[in-house]
């Protein structure tokens, strides 16, 4: 399950290169988002998936960091000039800071957990060292992609404390609710958006992109996730993200013919190494 959770988590960034020329950032996700509740809706009702009731603002919290917070973040730095390998480089942060905050929600970090979570992340910086550029930066940029940053780790540790466990068809169904509600002020008032959308461009590339990040993002992916939050410490989940700069680059290598250098292959195998001295029993 980790693994696969990986492979699915790393298209994230393929998906922004394929979907964002087409597309305000903001727009793209709340598409996303009411894709998913048009997908999952007749299923919960068909199935008669139950309600966490007594849960469901703890899980709607959970989301809007989760998803709002991170993703919102994270596609408005990057269309507003932020470097995706920078961009990559402090998203990795969350591990370590999940590792800080541990304590707080009654979990410990061993010695051997803090060496890898040091090697995890020094393997990620020589993964994007070579992509990263500062041209463009902006205040601006920098303080989405830290906002991206907090709300994932907050999202991940408040998930883990307050409501772990739920049903992932009825509190998924919440939280992109309650993600949809809370962008779609700031997509009309910033991007314009409108019932016509006149400013998405329907090209097939763009469509392709849209359903790859309803079904296997925002339905596959964040089933795993949760799933993975339900079972393991918080710090071992989020060490998993120190694996999908090494197998984004892949993947971009396969599909765009983007190169990566030695120094991007030692950090692969660093980056391998540190997430196996925390998720080891």
């Amino acid at each position: 399950m980790p693994l696969v959770f990986v492979l699915i988590w790393s298209t994230g960034f393929v998906v922004a290169k394929f979907g964002l020329p087409y597309a305000p950032p903001l727009t793209f996700l709340l598409l996303r988002f009411v894709g998913v509740l048009l997908v999952l809706l007749p299923l919960v009702l068909l199935m008669r998936a139950p309600w966490p009731v007594g849960q469901m603002r703890h899980i709607a919290f959970a989301g809007v960091l989760l998803q709002a917070g991170y993703l919102a973040g994270v596609w408005c730095a990057i269309k507003l000039g932020m470097p995706a390998g920078l961009s990559a480089l402090i998203v990795g942060m969350q591990p370590i800071l999940t590792a800080f905050a541990a304590p707080l929600i009654g979990e410990s970090v061993r010695p051997r957990q803090w060496l890898g979570l040091a090697l995890g992340l020094c393997g990620v910086g020589l993964v994007v060292a070579a992509k990263i550029s500062l041209v463009g930066l902006s205040w601006q940029s920098i303080a989405l992609c830290l906002m991206a940053l907090l709300s994932i780790t907050l999202g991940t540790l408040y998930q883990k404390h307050k409501c772990a466990h739920f049903d992932l068809r009825t509190g998924t169904l919440i939280q992109f609710a309650a993600s949809t509600a809370v962008l779609l002020p700031f997509a009309i008032f910033y991007e314009h958006l409108n019932l016509t959308l006149d400013t998405v461009q329907w090209t097939p590339r763009f469509i392709g992109a849209l359903l790859w990040s309803i079904l296997a993002l925002s339905i596959g992916a964040i089933f795993l996730l949760f799933a993975l939050i339900r079972k393991s410490a918080a710090t071992q989940v989020t060490s998993l993200l120190y694996l999908t700069p090494p197998t984004t680059a892949v993947m971009a290598w396969l599909m765009f013919g983007e190169v990566f250098s030695l120094m991007g292959i030692i950090g692969m195998v660093v980056a391998v190494c540190g997430v196996a001295f925390v998720v080891k029993k």
